[in-house]
């Protein structure tokens, strides 16, 4: 059995994780950490979401220099963290022997000017950067075999990047052209911190991030072409859609569609080809991404859909365990 620490545990992509981690089989949940001044600290976790009564067992234990010390002594550590806390943590944990998925932000783009551009921070730590691998786990597995830190994808990257790369890695994607991306995601995405903006009582549908927001880069950067990504957030809990608009190539095919993404998703049991157009309802409290496309002349519609805690977070972190330490890639999951 491995040690499992998870640090941001109150979090809803960390309580999320915590139930995927005491589910299972070899891994055993050792620790639960929020930050020292939490007003969740020395609570159970389950208190905070009853949902996991009986399934997780736990205190939220504050992160004092003494307690990092026994984090150190687990196997694997996840960080459920804000973007500059990862950033901080991870490298003492990764030379301390941990290995470290990290679902923040901080380690997901090699380019240190991204940090203060799109985060508003400077990158300390550039040689973790360096060598971090981004976790996106159909596409990065062998990578994802041999590192220490793993900086698992961002959710909206990962609904985007799952439905793009397929026609970029067959070349099917016109030159100079520039993928549109139209993205709806539920409240859970900002995070359990209450706010104006985030209240159901305020939230309707609407844009936000017009052409700044950080995950346009990080989806450009691993798909290696520009895309226009336009974020909306919509009244309603968990759950993301993506609606992408690509032009196509002259001469691309219908079968050169096809095979672009049976060839590479066919054998895999997370992402599914569904054959219609796919629903947040289909996926949410799975960890599944959900593809369907049609085209019209050169122009090719594709949605993608996902769970945002889950293949946006936490499954898609219990994914990149399991294959960073050759489990059953759906242990846990399925």
């Amino acid at each position: 059995m491995l040690n499992v620490a998870i640090i941001g545990a109150s979090g809803y992509a960390g309580a999320d994780l915590s139930l995927l981690v005491a589910k299972h089989p070899e891994l055993n949940l050792n620790g639960l950490y929020v930050s020292e001044n939490s007003a969740d600290a020395n609570k159970e976790l389950a208190s905070l979401y009853p949902r996991l009564r009986g399934q997780v067992n736990g205190i939220l234990q504050p992160l004092t220099e003494e307690n990092l010390e026994l984090v150190k002594k687990n196997d694997i550590v996840c960080l459920a963290t804000a973007h500059v806390v990862s950033m901080k943590l991870a490298p003492a944990l990764v030379d301390a022997g941990c290995v470290v998925f990290d679902l923040s932000g901080a380690y997901r783009v090699n380019d240190p000017q991204f940090y203060p551009d799109y985060y508003g921070f400077e990158h300390e730590n550039l040689k973790y950067l360096a060598n971090a691998v981004y976790g996106l786990a159909e596409w990065n597995r062998e990578a994802i075999k041999h590192t220490n830190l793993i900086a698992v994808a961002g959710c909206y990257p990962t609904a985007s990047l799952s439905a793009l790369k397929p026609l970029k890695e067959a070349n099917l994607i016109k030159e100079d052209s520039m993928p549109i991306i139209n993205a709806v995601s539920g409240v859970t995405g900002a995070g359990r911190k209450a706010s104006l903006t985030n209240s159901f009582c305020e939230v309707s549908l609407n844009a936000y991030g017009v052409f700044g927001h950080r995950h346009r880069p990080e989806i450009s950067h691993h798909l290696g072409q520009k895309v226009l990504f336009q974020p909306h957030l919509g009244n309603f809990k968990r759950g993301i859609l993506a609606t992408i608009y690509v032009e196509l190539k002259d001469g691309v095919t219908d079968e050169m569609i096809d095979k672009a993404y049976h060839s590479k998703y066919d054998n895999q049991q997370i992402v599914r080809l569904a054959k219609h157009w796919p629903a947040i309802k289909d996926v949410e409290f799975t960890p599944f991404c959900d593809i369907h496309y049609q085209r019209e002349g050169n122009t090719l519609v594709i949605c993608s859909a996902i769970d945002n805690l889950q293949k946006g977070a936490a499954a898609h972190a219990m994914q990149c365990i399991n294959i960073r330490f050759g489990f059953e890639d759906t242990a846990s999951l399925l």
